[in-house]
């Protein structure tokens, strides 16, 4: 049983890094909030103690919450009766391993950006300090929260396209097209080998695209193919990918990630084909599905209709006609969250239905990158992720 069991009403939640000038770090604040589940009581929100401590204030945080070193607030939280149930970390990806670690050995479950890290091994380290740990450790893969995402996956596994065939996921930015500005810190990391890890757009969002896919159609990878480029001069990770995908089963796809597709902004889109049917779901227009019957006229499925499943309709919050999207799907990941950190303050079973990203998960986005960049270094040779 968990060491917060008598714990009731909202889960105490921290969070490291998401200071301010971090988008990420106000999505996580966001999601959290939607549904009343979450509190944010503490914050260590920047490496940089000032800017820390004035993040902190910016948000309402009391100045005997905010801190300056994750490992103090680890420690300190973890001693206080009202103390931090759950942690978010939202610095760059070299950090992931050190601070998730600090607040695992001391149960408190971690809620994760993604990628995992930015290397497999210290992947691989992360998954020994969670085996130790009885927290929750929680990857927000946030796609996967999309109603119709959700939708799109029970369709396929009961059967309504047949046996896959073929499945083309896209994720396209062009956000990255030109050398930033020295000032964008976003940039700056992304594009930072020991900060970002092996991959650039690979790690960045074509984890996300490879998520999706592996999510919705449940197919398993037998080899891929890349060919990894970096566009701008001087970049030191790809920024453009193209990879050739193998499954278990003898189903074949591909998965095309870019930020310097000029003119997009952040058009992921799955589309899946099997003997029997096609879908189709493109994350700029996320309230429709679109469904083809081989030979038949296309059925657009809108989030929340009569004929969605229970699990789409369970993560709907407004009557169809009144658009969800990122920060709602992003929210779903923590109402996941929550009900699964519930259910541990009491020891009991995780609610039917109740499904979110997981360390494994993690674990197989950092395989897949850095399959990637060994592929590509072999002039896109068939490797094993």
């Amino acid at each position: 049983m968990s060491r917060f069991a008598d714990r009731t009403g909202p889960i105490r939640l921290g969070m490291v890094g998401g200071g301010q000038g971090a988008m990420i770090g106000a999505v996580h604040r966001i999601a959290a909030r939607l549904d009343g589940r979450f509190e944010l009581v503490a914050g260590a929100l920047s490496s940089t103690g000032d800017k820390a401590l004035a993040s902190a204030a910016a948000i309402g945080l009391s100045p005997e919450r905010s801190y300056t070193d994750h490992v103090a607030m680890a420690r300190r939280e973890a001693r206080l009766k009202d103390g931090i149930e759950a942690v978010a970390i939202t610095v760059p990806n070299h950090m992931h391993l050190p601070v998730a670690r600090e607040f695992l050995k001391r149960g408190i479950h971690v809620i994760c950006d993604k990628p995992l890290t930015g290397t497999l091994a210290d992947a691989k380290k992360m998954r020994a300090a969670a085996e130790k740990s009885d927290a929750l450790f929680i990857l927000t893969h946030n796609y996967t929260g999309y109603p119709l995402i959700r939708e799109a996956r029970a369709r396929i596994d009961r059967g309504d396209l047949g046996q896959i065939r073929l499945v083309q996921v896209e994720y396209a930015q062009d956000w990255l097209a030109e050398a930033p500005a020295p000032d964008n810190k976003q940039a700056e990391w992304r594009t930072d080998p020991a900060k970002s890890g092996a991959g650039g757009a690979t790690g960045d969002i074509g984890t996300h695209a490879w998520n999706l896919l592996r999510f919705v159609t449940g197919l398993a990878p037998e080899a891929i193919a890349a060919d990894l480029q970096s566009f701008v001069p001087g970049r030191a990770l790809d920024d453009n990918a193209h990879v050739m995908l193998r499954f278990k089963g003898g189903a074949r796809g591909m998965l095309w990630c870019s930020q310097v597709a000029a003119g997009e902004e952040n058009n992921l889109s799955l589309r899946v084909y099997g003997t029997k049917a096609g879908l189709e779901w493109r994350q700029e227009n996320p309230n429709e599905l679109r469904v083809t019957p081989r030979g038949g006229s296309t059925t657009i499925i809108t989030r929340g209709s009569a004929d969605t499943t229970d699990g789409s309709r369970r993560l709907t919050r407004v009557p169809p006609g009144h658009p969800e999207g990122f920060l709602e799907a992003f929210a779903n990941i923590y109402g996941e969250a929550a009900e699964a950190i519930r259910a541990a303050r009491t020891g009991a079973p995780l609610p039917e239905g109740v499904t979110f990203p997981t360390l494994a998960d993690g674990i197989e986005g950092v395989s897949f990158v850095e399959a990637c960049v060994r592929s590509s270094k072999r002039n896109a040779a068939w490797v094993t992720p």
